[in-house]
């Protein structure tokens, strides 16, 4: 990427639609960049202090002076700076308009495909892209997994969820001078609430589901809903474009959110369903052990469709993505079809991993009670032989799915094997006994229907020793990421690579290492 031309500050200011007050006048002063950690902080950059966890940026405000900041962003009454301070409302909501204004609004020059959800998002944002690219519209995409800017590959599968908004802007101002027109952007609830994608100028919006998730920051189902729903508002917001501005609101019909969301969006909309309830359904469905058919019916137009990816909910990932391409921006449905049967995978989605091994392997990202009984119920289309799913519990999040998801497996799997999972500052003992306790109520017997296995090597190991041929081990819970959190250190791992370990050592074959973690027997 070219280096972002400086802008002057009174530039940016006149570009923030927010209210603001600051010390003194900005005059013909020049910002090179815009920063939120002081450590970063290059000579002429605006320093936003952001306020949330545990830290106040306010507090780094003498660090980032030192370290050359030309202007100061925060919420706080500060009059005794040296620098212009421009004191908001809301630090984070500046923090986007201001990057979006320093890189020119890049989003105004793209189609921006939001695609929120709980469950089920990276696969959509995947499918809709591989329809993009096979209908021949240059696209970008931004997910959880990676970044894909023409032929460049940016892995952000180091735990992160949407990232911050001077992240978000500079991807999009790649995907612009790139010489792409639209970009597909994985839309978390906390990238909305923490304004990490306003002034995204979102053109179509998809919800795949909203289930039981991430209630320890929202506090309850509803205001996580809610939270989703502001991409949904957000068109409302968007300004005018040169290629269109199709404003399109795409909702599954067979979701419990579907009725409230349906009721707040006035607007063009679209509702999707496997059911036969929506203006976009699937039928005649007929499921594989590594692929799903089905047609799909909208208005004008009845396709055949194959996906590469097993089980129902795949089905309605499909049927969001062709909402968006096909009813959102008029590609041809056998064009679309076609897009769909191209994509061969998702990185950490009901990923098989083979070895040779008289048995099925499969990754998964499944971290929620909802995705784990829908993994479940596709590990059952896929084999005649046992379930055997491992999983954990995140420390520092939702407890409740902790007793949700050992409850899901024990009534769905054959075994269970509980194990860590991002523990943090938490005792993971603690997190396995809370997980245990619900299996045994619901009638698991540890040491025979379930297992407690504290280091997740070992657990995968146990998974694939305990497999007879026919049986289908799952591991779920990390899919693509690539480390897993003790106290406050990420440490390296990768459940595919510790998948293929487990198989290699059982096989008696060469292959990689098992990754180590604080809990592995030295």
């Amino acid at each position: 990427m070219n280096k972002p031309k400086p802008k002057l500050l009174i530039e940016l200011l006149q570009d923030l639609p927010l209210a603001y007050k600051i010390n003194s006048r900005p005059g013909d002063l020049v910002i090179s960049g815009i920063q939120f950690d002081s450590r970063k902080l290059q000579p002429g950059n605006l320093f936003v202090a952001m306020t949330g966890g545990s830290s106040d940026g306010h507090t780094y405000i003498p660090a980032a002076l030192k370290n050359g900041a030309a202007a100061v962003v925060g919420t706080q009454e500060i009059n005794e700076l040296d620098v212009p301070y421009i004191q908001v409302a809301n630090s984070r909501e500046a923090l986007a308009y201001l990057a979006s204004a320093f890189y020119g609004h890049p989003g105004r020059k793209l189609t921006v495909i939001g695609v929120t959800g709980t469950d089920g998002k990276t696969t959509t944002c995947n499918l809709i892209y591989q329809i993009l690219k096979n209908a021949g519209i240059k696209a970008g995409l931004i997910s959880t997994v990676n970044a894909v800017i023409g032929e460049e590959i940016i892995d952000t599968g180091f735990h992160v969820t949407t990232p911050e908004a001077t992240e978000v802007q500079y991807y999009l101002t790649r995907m612009v001078e790139a010489g792409l027109t639209h970009v597909v952007l994985e839309t978390t609830s906390h990238g909305l609430v923490q304004h990490r994608v306003t002034s995204c100028e979102y053109d179509i919006a998809v919800v795949t589901n909203i289930t039981h998730e991430h209630l320890d920051y929202h506090g309850t189902y509803e205001s996580y809903r809610d939270a989703k729903a502001k991409l949904f508002l957000s068109l409302n917001d968007t300004k005018d474009k040169k290629n269109g501005n199709p404003r399109l609101s795409i909702l599954n019909a067979d979701d419990q959110s579907y009725k409230h969301l349906d009721s707040l969006i006035p607007d063009r909309k679209c509702a999707y369903s496997i059911f036969g309830r929506g203006n976009l359904n699937a039928r005649d469905i007929r499921y594989s052990a590594n692929f799903v058919e089905f047609t799909a019916e909208g208005n004008g137009f009845s396709i055949p469709v194959q996906c590469n990816l097993p089980g129902d909910f795949n089905v309605s990932n499909c049927l969001a993505a062709l909402a968006v391409t096909v009813v959102g921006l008029g590609i041809d449905p056998a064009a679309a079809a076609k897009g769909i049967s191209a994509l061969e995978g998702v990185p950490g989605r009901m990923e098989n991993i083979d070895l040779g091994q008289p048995f099925t392997a499969i990754v998964d990202f499944a971290h929620t009670p909802n995705a784990l009984k829908r993994a479940l119920e596709t590990a059952r289309q896929m084999t005649k032989g046992r379930v055997i799913a491992m999983f954990g519990s995140a420390g520092l999040r939702d407890r409740q799915k902790r007793r949700m998801m050992a409850e899901v497996s024990v009534e769905m799997a054959d075994i269970t094997i509980l194990t860590a999972e991002d523990p943090r500052t938490e005792s993971l003992d603690d997190i396995l006994a809370e997980m245990a306790d619900a299996a045994k109520k619901t009638g698991g017997v540890e040491g025979k229907t379930f297992y407690r296995v504290p280091d997740r090597g070992d657990a995968i190991r146990l998974a694939v020793k305990l497999a007879q041929p026919g049986d289908l081990v799952m591991s779920c819970g990390k899919g693509h990421e690539q480390s897993m959190c003790f106290e406050v250190i990420e440490y390296p791992w990768d459940d595919r690579t510790a998948m293929r370990a487990a198989l290699a050592e059982r096989l008696n074959l060469n292959g990689p290492k098992m990754p180590e973690l604080p809990t592995s027997c030295k």
